[in-house]
C-alpha cells in the first residue's frame, strides 16, 4: 500500500512539474513552455529530416514557478504575443513586431481605475527613464510582465517591500551588462556611487531606492516620476525628522499604517523598521525637554551664586 501510494505520488509530480523542476503555469500554455522554460529544445528540422538539439538564450527562459506566483498567470501566451509564435520556428520579422504594453490593457478599464495606470503613464513621462530613452523604455524594463506580483500592496512587512522594490531597480543599475544594453554606456557599481551615504548597508535593506530618486505623489501608492541623480534626496533630515517623508512613501500603504493615533512609535515597530529621528515617544520628548531645562537651569543658577560669591 505504502508503495502505490509513493508511485502515485511521483505520477502527480511528474504531471505537475516540468523536466526542469518549475511548474507549468497553464496546459494552454505548455506548447511554449515546453521549449521555454528549460535550458535546451529540440525540433525536427525538415532539411535535414533529423531531430536538432539547441541551447535556450537564456534571456527567453521562463520561471515557471515565478509566472505562476505572477498576476498574469491566468493568461495564454498569445494575450500578448502574436499567435503567430505558436508555429515553429518563428517567423524571423515576427521580432520586429511591437509587443502589446500594459495600457493596452489597463487604460480605460474600469476594473483597474483604482490602480490609476493613467496616471502612472503620465508621472512616468516626466521621469529621467522617459526624458532619456522614451518609448524604448516601457514597462517592462522594471516590472516584469511574467512575474509580476503586487507585493508591497500585499505585505505587511517593510523589509520584503524594500527588497522586493530594489531587486528591480539593482536589476540594472547593479548589472553593467543589462545597463549597458539599456543606455549604451556603462556606469560603476551602486555601492561606489553611494558611497557618501552613511551606513550604505543598512539603507540597501531598510529603504527603497524610490524613496530618494523619485518625487513624492500623494495621489499614487508609488510614485514613478524617478529624478535624475541631480535632483535625488542627499539631506537625512528628510527622512530623519519627526515630519519624516517616508510617511509620504514607504509608510503610506494602508498595512503599514497601523500605527497609533498620534503617529508614534508604538505602531510603527511592528514594522520591522526603525527610522531614527522620525519615530518619538511624547512622554520621553517631554522628560528629554524637563531635563535640557532642567541643566540650563543649573547652569545659570550656578554662575549667579559664583558671581555674588565672587563679588563679595
Amino acid at each position: 500500500m505504502k508503495y502505490f501510494t509513493f508511485l502515485l505520488l511521483l505520477i502527480l509530480l511528474n504531471l505537475s512539474f516540468g523536466a526542469s523542476g518549475q511548474y507549468y503555469d497553464d496546459p494552454k500554455n505548455h506548447d511554449c513552455l515546453k521549449c521555454h522554460s528549460q535550458q535546451t529544445y529540440s525540433f525536427h528540422n525538415d532539411m535535414l529530416d533529423s531531430e536538432q538539439k539547441r541551447l535556450m538564450n537564456p534571456y527567453l527562459i521562463i520561471d515557471t514557478i515565478q509566472l505562476r506566483n505572477g498576476v498574469h498567470h491566468n493568461f495564454d501566451c498569445t494575450d500578448c504575443h502574436s499567435y503567430d509564435y505558436t508555429t515553429y520556428p518563428h517567423i524571423a520579422t515576427l521580432k520586429l513586431e511591437p509587443m502589446a504594453t500594459c495600457l493596452d490593457c489597463h487604460a480605460g478599464d474600469e476594473s483597474f481605475a483604482k490602480y490609476e495606470f493613467e496616471k502612472i503613464d503620465e508621472e512616468f513621462q516626466k521621469s529621467v527613464h522617459y526624458k532619456d530613452y522614451g518609448d524604448n523604455f516601457t514597462c517592462a524594463k522594471c516590472h516584469n510582465q511574467h512575474y509580476y506580483s503586487p507585493s508591497a500592496r500585499n505585505s505587511s512587512s517593510v523589509v520584503e517591500i524594500v527588497e522586493y522594490s530594489n531587486k528591480m531597480c539593482l536589476s540594472c543599475h547593479n548589472d553593467m551588462k543589462k545597463f549597458s544594453l539599456v543606455s549604451g554606456e556603462a556606469k560603476p557599481t551602486v555601492v561606489t556611487i553611494h558611497d557618501w551615504l552613511p551606513n550604505q548597508e543598512l539603507h540597501f535593506q531598510h529603504v527603497r531606492c524610490i524613496e530618494c530618486h523619485t518625487a513624492v505623489e500623494d495621489d499614487l501608492m508609488v510614485s514613478h516620476n524617478v529624478l535624475s541623480k541631480e535632483n535625488a534626496v542627499r539631506r537625512c533630515a528628510e527622512c530623519h525628522s519627526a515630519n519624516s517623508m517616508l510617511k509620504a512613501s514607504l509608510y503610506k500603504y494602508q498595512n503599514l499604517q497601523e500605527r497609533a493615533e498620534d503617529g508614534t512609535v508604538l505602531g510603527m515597530l511592528s514594522n520591522e523598521n526603525y527610522v531614527i529621528g522620525s519615530h518619538q515617544i511624547p512622554i520621553l520628548k517631554i522628560i528629554s525637554l524637563i531635563i535640557f531645562f532642567g541643566t540650563l537651569a543649573g547652569i545659570a543658577i550656578h554662575l549667579t551664586f559664583r558671581i555674588i560669591i565672587k563679588k563679595k
